[in-house]
């Protein structure tokens, strides 16, 4: 299990060091194999900075590279040749100053002053994959309109810096797989021991208002042995899109790659409290019904990632009238009987 250490600390605030908090972890049963540092970007983005496209020419020389004037917060702006094809004045974007260190992959190289063609450069524009944030290689990064010249990029895009322990559970500690459970164990281990340390910060709900409106969707359990509970709750107009930032950090620290807010909330909660949650479109329910049951050995079935996959009858699925959406782990639900699946619709 792992568990990051600024995650943690959102729900009980303490003065120790790692390996004192590992120390206190492993004394309460929560064994500690081994923890590591953590940044939500490689590197930290040091040495890069928000920067405004004074000028945009093309070069003299080049068919496809530009030259650019970029203000950086300091006189006088850097001159940068900059080869992406969506380059242009007035933009605001992420350079990587003389000095920085950009990784790509497995590889990584500094950013140093020189000449492409005859012209001196002096940085670089960068490359959603080029700062570590994304994938996309399509052309520079273009930013909001207000970011300002100057703002280091460790702080425009909210870098971590974390820590992240490697928790050992046995299988009778399902009630530590999650970060608040984690830190119910920690406050208690530390009043025992007189470590100063703030109450439980409960997770906040005030926000949360139910409405009147019934559930579009009902629930179906037909093999209550492996599944004794199953609820479902109705979110009417979602509008999917990009993760916060502090969001997409929280899953990044423990390995978890952030897809979109919809299915990213899913998983923090997951990892937050330990439920697991399944999100799903209404209007992809065929007969507005979820359905727990068992399908028949072999029966194909697609995953998230596009892989078939021959069902055992022992799987646990939930279905909608026709198909099954998604498979639910059987043997947790045997380990905790009481364990309750939701199911989050989410209306278009």
């Amino acid at each position: 299990m792992k568990i990051s250490f600024n995650w943690l600390k959102q729900y009980i605030n303490f003065d120790l060091s790692l390996e004192d908090t590992a120390k206190y972890l492993t004394d309460c049963g929560l064994e500690v194999e081994f923890f590591e540092e953590f940044e939500t970007v490689k590197g930290g983005l040091d040495g890069f900075v928000i920067g405004e496209v004074l000028t945009c020419e093309n070069h003299p020389d080049s068919d496809h590279l530009h030259i650019t004037t970029v203000n950086t917060g300091t006189m006088p702006p850097l001159n940068i040749v900059c080869g992406a094809a969506n380059v242009a004045q007035g933009q605001k974007v992420v350079v990587a100053t003389i000095g920085a260190v950009v990784y790509h992959d497995q590889d990584s190289f500094v950013i140093k002053k020189s000449k492409i063609r005859g012209v001196v450069s002096e940085g670089m524009i960068c490359a959603e994959d080029e700062i570590g944030i994304g994938s996309s290689h399509d052309g520079i990064m273009v930013l909001d309109a207000n970011a300002k010249p100057g703002t280091p990029a460790a702080a425009y895009f909210k870098v971590e810096n974390d820590a992240i322990f490697d928790i050992g559970l046995t299988p009778n500690r399902s009630d530590a797989i999650s970060h608040f459970g984690v830190a119910r164990d920690l406050y208690a281990v530390l009043k025992v021991n007189n470590i100063p340390c703030s109450p439980i910060i409960y997770p906040k709900v005030e926000d949360y208002i139910p409405s009147a409106k019934m559930s579009a969707v009902d629930i179906v359990l037909e093999d209550k042995n492996a599944c004794p509970r199953y609820t479902g709750l109705t979110i009417h107009d979602v509008e999917v899109g990009e993760s916060p930032e502090w969001l997409k950090n929280r899953l990044r620290s423990i390995g978890c790659r952030p897809i979109n807010n919809v299915v990213d909330v899913t998983q923090y909660i997951m990892f937050e409290i330990g439920q697991p949650l399944h999100a799903f479109d209404a209007d992809k329910i065929i007969g507005n019904k979820v359905i727990i049951k068992k399908l028949p050995e072999e029966t194909p079935f697609t995953t998230l990632d596009g892989h078939e996959v021959k069902l055992s009858s022992e799987d646990l699925m939930i279905c909608n009238e026709e198909e099954g959406m998604c498979i639910l782990n059987g043997t947790i639900l045997k380990q905790m009987p009481l364990f309750a699946m939701n199911v989050v619709v989410i209306p278009k």
